[in-house]
């Protein structure tokens, strides 16, 4: 039987370790046709109040924001370019902090419904970015407010990588140092990573 990560899991560990630690494990969706899944591959990490790359930096709260201040395994979607992001919420309540989710390699049995998803695209085109994977696993801004732990949407433990890197965040130009945070934290050597850029690489070899 697989293990589904709980809360607790969530409130032992900093929000720069969740997002290290969940590379490998699975992301699941349990829809009306099915189960979606796949094995989590990049993430990165917003610190929220001192975080000048995150929504709520300053404790900022607007309408968008609110569920980032909610209890840790929260689920904050929101809308990019008129594509669809999810996050975890991390911290406990009250403190801003959450995982981006940037890419998933996906499970041989979901391969069929995700490209119908995804119009047809496949191969790592399927999941390999923000918008790609929400649209593969039939996520929308439906599934804001939920949690990981009462709802159809859960992670469960898979396998580790060999090796975690982490590097600089994408697409945070302008922010300070915080553009220079390496809170990126991808599965070295899967396919499905979405696009890098050039910068100082730091590797975590796992036993």
């Amino acid at each position: 039987m697989k293990s589904i990560i709980t809360k607790d899991f969530f409130e032992r560990k900093t929000t720069i370790e969740l997002a290290r630690d969940i590379i490998g494990m699975r992301l699941v969706h349990q829809t009306s046709n099915g189960k979606l899944s796949g094995l989590i591959v990049e993430t990165e990490a917003y610190l929220g109040a001192t975080d000048m790359a995150a929504h709520s930096f300053q404790n900022l709260r607007t309408k968008r924001t609110e569920v980032m201040f909610e209890s840790p395994g929260t689920i904050y979607m929101y809308q990019m370019h008129r594509q669809v992001l999810l996050n975890f919420i991390t911290m406990q309540k009250g403190i801003p902090e959450a995982i981006l989710i940037r890419a998933i390699e996906p499970d041989e049995e979901s391969l069929a419904q995700m490209e119908c998803h995804r119009h047809g695209k496949t191969g790592r085109e399927l999941t390999n970015g923000l918008g790609k994977l929400t649209q593969a696993l039939g996520l929308s801004m439906q599934d804001y407010g939920k949690t990981l732990f009462d709802s159809n949407i859960w992670i469960e433990e898979a396998k580790t990588p060999h090796i975690i890197e982490a590097t600089n965040r994408i697409g945070v130009p302008n922010k300070g140092i915080a553009t220079h945070y390496p809170l990126r934290f991808t599965a070295k050597g899967s396919p499905y990573i979405s696009a890098q850029r050039k910068s100082s690489i730091l590797s975590r070899i796992w036993e």
